[in-house]
């Protein structure tokens, strides 16, 4: 068996890895190496594998270390050899810092530590070899702050506790009377040596460690033991970032931004991080370690004089004043800049991408510490891609693959500004579902949202869970708070198809109709306060915040162009209104794929209408109440039909279970008993006999068309007479018909036959035709079993993949808040399979119901309307089973085009 490489050695000398073995060395190992092999300055060093990563947390940390022992001491020799220092050496020491470095970015969330191989006499040598006491006591100050914080167990659990270290520097600072770190002097910083040492003996009951191989060997498995702290489990969640891709460690020779005025450290972006421009920015600091750039200790200046000049303009000074104030790398060391400026220009030419690196100047002297692909906002992502396939950088294919599906909807959707964001308050989490941002006043009630709404007032409704009754309250809120519910709640998917922020199943909230307050941890908020909503995050915020609205401009435009041209899923909408369609046909939407018939019973009168039809006592009494529905219905499909004209739409017939539609607050049950002509009594006693245990599983779908045909006559009738009277005016409709929740043949078989019979009707009368479809949704389990039988007499399937998870899974999806947040802690979901489309289980279903769907019938059109549709993972899916198309709601439209792009391509 071949011999297990663990160790990679990097440097001018020797380089034994390079930028394509990033899965190994990690993307900080692998540009490490990358670099040294391009020539440029890099400190040398060596990676430890993601795999031993792995091996430590499988074979345990004794294990480990036999198995590094001989191959790193070899690796501290090579440095040694390149840097002509000795590492635990008196006289000459050479120190390293020791870095984490996961495959996947992950800024902060891991730990270093610097300037390591520092003892009491080694600091004595470095300040004799350098020539500078302050320095040599600062760099070991730092270094025992930083071990005793991540190797020992010293760091505060939260930001209430106090840092042992920090107590001790302001308690020194008090004494001598200053306000400044770089205001001690060497003494000083010796004095808190002492005292820091002191401390982690008083707290561990351990003595520092002084042997350089001891403290390497901390730090090493420190490394190790942060890819499963908190925040980084946190990041990787959200991030979606695999637990087995583990990290790597960095052991690299430490270069000195702190050794004075003609050293300096700073972090660069070969383009504007935030906008896009084609503009090398960044920051540094003069006589600097590099956490003193992230930590915020000192202000740091620009790196170029144009960065300088618009910081100045920003803050209103004149030159003088920016000269004094924020020089610039450029002008503050100019033979360094022009060779940072070449090697930003070279690294992004090499790298095909903006890059964001780190440097040291030390003495003179320019260090690359490292590069890697840098972060950016949505619109930036976007202008980038643009920008590099118009120089040439990049070729089409790779623009439409470097932007992520999900920044879109930073384009799509408002954002909070950022300063004001920074200094808002977090007072409730819960689950992202739907983004944007919204600032609003507290109201509890739907009609109350209109009122306010209508006076100008922004508002934000805040709800146990919100039924079909609350649409017109969600539709003039700035966006929706929900105590329950998860991601496909009604809320959930109401709010995005508004195109509105939602934040559901917001734990640990408290909401009081009576007396219309909402309690959080620690906070009560009354009507009429503010509150503020991010639905990217799921974070609730105390009081009003700025924000800024979408912009979508030429270079989007270009990107839905180029993803159009390389995607072979179409992408369909889910709209119940024209205003909706007419929003994902902007969006780019070629139909619809869902259209809910029941979302257009709520408004006005059709409620009351409703309402009657399902308190009538026999069949006239439903035809009746249905003949006042009707034209309502016709009306609102004459508008989709219309907006969407030309393209296909699928109309979900009566879905939701019939309590739905009646009252459940006592002062709307005594107005619909008065109107509807009953006791308030015998109305109670009505919704109580349509009441379920289990409503989900209960008398909904083509169930309710079995028992009350009427029901399909009616909308059946609605859809095609509004297809006729376009056809009229000269506009073409595709409308396509969808029973649902089939799960049986003759289900189907049944309700197909009243389509059927009814259309001819209609045609008959009208003495014209229009083409249609008859198809069904496949969100039952048995359904995708049998799907070789229903295929034969369906048009098309489409998966209603919400209802097909929540029966697979056998999770209640309005329920699935309360536990989900420890079922992916605790790994035993990878991500919420109402979010993303579950591999193992619902999608091997999907496979099921395609191959027997289109081995019965080849011709059978399939796709998927659940919200599934509109997550880019889950697109691919549907990429790879063939289908169709995908639906999701108008604002991710752009988000599901582009995901459809980068399935294809890859």
């Amino acid at each position: 068996m071949a011999e297990v490489k663990r160790v990679y050695k990097f440097g001018a000398g020797q380089t034994e890895g390079k930028a394509g073995m990033r899965n190994e060395l990690g993307g900080k190992g692998a540009n490490l190496a990358e670099m040294s092999l391009l020539g440029m300055p890099v400190p040398p060093g060596f990676t430890i594998t993601t795999t031993t990563c792995n091996e430590y947390y499988t074979l345990g940390r004794d294990r480990v270390l036999s198995l590094l022992e001989a191959d790193v001491r070899s690796a501290i020799a090579f440095i040694e050899g390149e840097m002509g220092a000795k590492f635990g050496d008196r006289e000459n020491p050479l120190l390293v810092s020791v870095r984490s470095g996961a495959r996947a970015s992950m800024p902060g969330m891991m730990d270093t530590i610097l300037n390591l191989g520092l003892n009491d006499e080694a600091v004595l040598g470095l300040a004799k070899r350098t020539g500078n006491p302050r320095f040599a006591w600062d760099s070991y100050r730092r270094f025992v702050q930083m071990y005793g914080d991540v190797v020992l167990g010293m760091k505060p659990e939260s930001k209430e506790d106090i840092d042992p270290f920090e107590e001790i520097i302001e308690e020194r600072k008090r004494a001598k009377g200053i306000t400044s770190d770089t205001e001690f002097t060497a003494e000083d910083l010796q004095e808190l040596v002492v005292r820091f040492k002191k401390a982690v003996k008083d707290r561990t009951g351990r003595d520092f460690p002084t042997e350089a191989m001891e403290q390497l060997w901390g730090a090493v498995l420190a490394v190790f033991g942060s890819w499963m702290n908190d925040r980084a489990k946190l990041y990787r969640r959200l991030n979606k970032i695999p637990e087995e891709w583990g990290t790597a460690v960095n052991v690299q020779a430490m270069v000195f931004g702190n050794m004075g005025d003609t050293s300096a450290t700073g972090v660069a972006f070969t383009r504007d991080a935030a906008t896009g421009e084609r503009l090398f920015n960044g920051e540094f600091l003069v006589n600097a370690q590099g956490e003193d750039v992230v930590a915020g200790i000192r202000t740091p200046q620009p790196i170029t004089i144009e960065g300088s000049r618009r910081w100045a303009k920003l803050k209103g000074v004149d030159e003088a004043t920016r000269k004094k104030v924020a020089p610039s790398l450029q002008e503050v060391m100019p033979k360094v800049f022009e060779e940072l400026d070449a090697i930003e220009h070279r690294l992004e030419n090499h790298y095909h991408d903006m890059q964001d690196i780190e440097f040291t100047v030390q003495d003179g002297r320019l260090w690359m510490l490292q590069t890697r692909s840098g972060k950016r906002t949505g619109k930036a992502m976007v202008k980038m891609a643009m920008d590099m396939l118009a120089e040439g950088l990049i070729d089409e294919k790779t623009a439409v693959e470097r932007v992520e599906p999900e920044k879109l909807d930073e384009l799509l959707h408002p954002v909070f500004e950022k300063a004001a964001l920074s200094k808002a308050k977090t007072i409730a989490l819960g689950l992202p579902a739907s983004p944007g941002a919204a600032s609003g006043r507290i109201v509890f009630f739907a009609e109350q949202a209109e009122e306010w709404a209508e006076k100008g007032e922004k508002v934000i409704l805040v709800r146990l869970e919100t039924s079909p009754e609350d649409l017109r309250g969600m539709h003039a809120a700035q966006g929706i708070l929900t105590a329950r519910g998860g991601m496909t709640s009604h809320a959930a998917v109401v709010a995005r198809g508004m195109g509105k922020c939602c934040v559901s199943g917001a734990a640990g909230i408290e909401v009081d109709y009576s007396k219309r307050e909402l309690k959080v941890s620690g906070g009560l908020y009354k009507e009429g306060d503010w509150i503020s909503l991010d639905g990217s995050t799921g974070k609730v915020y105390e009081g009003q915040i700025a924000t800024s609205d979408a912009e979508m401009d030429a270079d989007f435009a270009h990107l839905m162009e180029l993803a159009d041209k390389y995607a072979k899923l179409e992408v369909h909408t889910n709209a119940d209104t024209p205003r909706d369609s007419k929003v994902a046909r902007r969006f780019g939407a070629t139909g619809i794929g869902l259209c809910r018939t029941e979302h257009m019973f709520f408004e006005g009168d059709r409620i009351k209408a409703m309402r009657e039809m399902i308190l009538a006592h026999d069949l006239k009494g439903r035809q009746a109440a249905l003949a006042k529905l009707l034209p309502m219905q016709r009306e609102d499909f004459e508008g989709i039909f219309e907006a969407m004209a030309g393209l296909p739409v699928t109309v979900r017939l009566l879905d939701p279970p019939l309590h739905e539609f009646l009252p459940k607050v006592e002062s709307q049950i005594q107005e619909v008993a008065a109107n509807s002509g009953v006791t308030v009594e015998a109305l109670k006693a009505r919704i109580e006999g349509l009441s379920e245990v289990n409503p989900m599983l209960g008398f909904r779908g083509c169930r309710l068309g079995i028992v009350y045909p009427e029901i399909t006559e009616m909308q059946t009738r609605a859809i095609i007479e509004a297809a006729l009277k376009l056809k009229k005016k000269g506009i073409e409709a595709k409308p396509e018909i969808m029973i649902p929740l089939t799960g049986i043949l003759k289900e189907f078989q049944n309700q197909r036959a009243v389509v059927l019979r009814t259309a001819e009707e209609v045609f008959r009368e009208y003495k014209d035709r229009v083409n249609f479809k008859v198809g069904t949704m496949i969100e039952i389990p048995r359904a995708t079993l049998i799907a070789d039988q229903i295929a034969q007499e369906a048009d098309f399937f489409s998966f209603g993949t919400n209802d097909l998870t929540q029966m697979t899974f056998g999770f209640s999806r309005d329920d699935i808040g309360k536990f989900l947040p420890y079922y992916l802690e605790q790994g035993i979901l990878k991500v919420d399979p109402f979010r993303s489309i579950d591999p193992e289980g619902v999608l091997e279903l999907m496979k099921t119901g395609v191959t027997k769907g289109r081995g019965a019938k080849k011709s059978l059109t399939i796709g998927i309307c659940g919200e599934h549709g509109g997550d880019p993972t889950s697109v691919g899916y549907c990429h790879e089973l063939g289908m169709d198309y995908v639906s999701c709601s108008p604002f991710r439209v752009p988000i599901a085009r582009l995901a459809a792009a980068q399935a294809a391509i890859r």
